[in-house]
């Protein structure tokens, strides 16, 4: 089976402003989110636990404020490649977001499972009889 030809870029400056007026119109709130992002991302890097993790809040923030940057020059000037920028840096995004949650149902999965498993092993494992025998000796 061939492979479909690249579907065609939109040239024309009035059909660029009319596909990137819905990621216009939420411009204002991926760009707050973005910023907002950042600002618990540099929170995290000034706290000791999450100084490993604070450039990930920080790099989806300012993908996010690229996105409506980027989406705003489309749909002002019509111009293909900001709304291809803006639509990658969603795209990047969104994969991050997804490969985050995926990777936190995974965690959450397996602490549950210890949490449920670690006591009944827990339970067999432990001698109860000689710490009862060493505690009635005090």
């Amino acid at each position: 089976m061939a492979l479909p030809a690249a579907l065609p870029v939109p040239t024309d400056p009035r059909t660029v402003q009319e596909l990137s007026l819905p990621i216009h119109q939420a411009r204002g709130w991926m760009q707050f989110l973005g910023v907002l992002s950042i600002i618990a991302g540099i929170g995290q890097a000034l706290s000791i636990v999450g100084i490993l993790w604070a450039w990930l809040p920080i790099w989806l923030g300012v993908l996010l404020f690229q996105a409506g940057s980027n989406i705003e020059s489309a749909t002002q000037l019509g111009d293909k490649f900001a709304l291809l920028r803006s639509l990658g840096s969603l795209k990047t995004y969104f994969v991050v977001q997804g490969v985050l949650t995926l990777v936190s149902i995974l965690l959450v999965f397996s602490l549950i499972c210890v949490m449920f498993i670690l006591p009944l092993v827990g339970i067999t494992l432990i001698p109860w009889q000689q710490i009862v025998n060493n505690i009635s000796y005090y």
